[in-house]
């Protein structure tokens, strides 16, 4: 399983991301794909998923209303919008899978739920 992200970069506040995550290797359309982010001293936190053909999406509370998660299953492909990003927004960008079949969604916002990581996109918000 391969995941690999693009879309990082350096704004400034107010401004707009988006990242994306391109998966092969396995039967994509079986698992739960999910943003992290981590920022230096600070544990990777979950910042939302998308779950098995992208009906139920989940966010963390500090991104509801302003991150969108959303996937395009001919492409392999999930994205992250990110809009009125904010300072604290800043870190590196991981994307996850995994199969968490009974255990989503109370599992989706822990690390290590997943086996599958890509190798993190930097976001800087200055």
């Amino acid at each position: 399983v391969q995941l690999v992200e693009s879309g990082g970069g350096a704004v400034q506040p107010g401004g707009s991301l988006r990242l994306s995550c391109t998966a092969s290797g396995y039967s994509y359309s079986t698992y739960s794909m999910a943003w992290f982010r981590q920022s230096p001293g600070k544990e990777r936190e979950g910042v939302a998923t998308i779950y098995v053909g992208g009906d139920s999406t989940l966010y963390a509370d500090s991104v509801k209303g302003r991150f969108t998660i959303s996937e395009d299953t001919m492409m392999n492909t999930v994205s992250l919008q990110m809009n009125s990003l904010k300072p604290l927004d800043r870190g590196i960008y991981y994307c996850a899978a995994e199969d968490l079949g009974s255990r989503w969604p109370e599992a989706w916002k822990y690390a290590s739920s997943y086996r599958y990581w890509g190798q993190g996109t930097q976001v800087t918000v200055s």
